[in-house]
């Protein structure tokens, strides 16, 4: 877990700095700043589609998975829920910020490869790689969108903690084989793109009613394993 840890703790690092930056910011350096994230996401969306969609096994799965994920997250009106709720703490652009943020933290080949190496071999190389990398894009976001992004922090300990202690308790099972991140880092990709449209306000894809997409690959394999 200590991999986990720190990589928690550089993200709330990396808020707290960039919420003292954001006081000196004018609006024109905000706005800027505002459609550098939106940009970076489809940027980093794109990279993990691509990378990763060559290496699929069962390339239409993704599709699969967004259809029904998103039929699932639709009928729970997972976007709309979560969306109030926050924009209650900080209007639409947090709400937006703070979803596109988790994706970008959670939604990874090193977020998710990382808790099984750690757990599995005591590796913890991908976990504080991925700790710096969000050090830098924690100090982004607040520089944006405030304090509130702080969130993001339990938020990404309960993902990684969660896959770290699956490890260790399913150590031997063919869920943790690397076509199973594969998978879901081509549907990550998606959701991080659609979350990079949404920020610069060219298509609102209600992207947290695609979050479920996730769990389809996981199921997936769960079956394929019975047979």
């Amino acid at each position: 877990m200590l991999g986990t840890i720190v990589n928690t703790a550089c993200i709330v690092a990396g808020t707290l700095i960039g919420t003292l930056f954001k006081k000196g910011l004018g609006e024109k350096y905000t706005k800027t700043l505002f459609n550098a994230m939106g940009l970076a996401s489809l940027a980093l969306g794109a990279n993990a589609f691509v990378q990763n969609m060559p290496k699929s096994e069962f390339p239409v799965l993704f599709i699969l998975s967004l259809a029904v994920g998103g039929l699932a997250g639709s009928a729970l009106d997972l976007d709309g829920r979560v969306k109030r709720a926050l924009a209650k703490k900080g209007g639409d652009s947090f709400a937006k910020g703070l979803v596109t943020a988790c994706l970008l933290y959670c939604v990874g080949t090193f977020s998710i490869v990382g808790p099984v190496l750690s757990a599995l071999q005591g590796d913890n190389t991908f976990l504080f790689t991925n700790a710096t990398l969000d050090f830098v894009t924690s100090t982004v976001f607040a520089t944006t969108y405030g304090i509130g992004m702080i969130l993001a922090a339990p938020i990404l300990f309960c993902w990684q903690g969660s896959i770290w202690l699956l490890a260790m308790l399913a150590s031997s099972s063919p869920i943790f084989q690397g076509t199973l991140v594969n998978e879901l880092s081509i549907v990550g990709g998606v959701l991080i793109i659609a979350s990079g449209l949404s920020i610069l306000d060219i298509k609102d894809c209600k992207t947290l009613n695609y979050i479920p997409a996730l769990l389809v690959p996981v199921l997936w394999f769960l079956v394929k394993g019975l047979f």
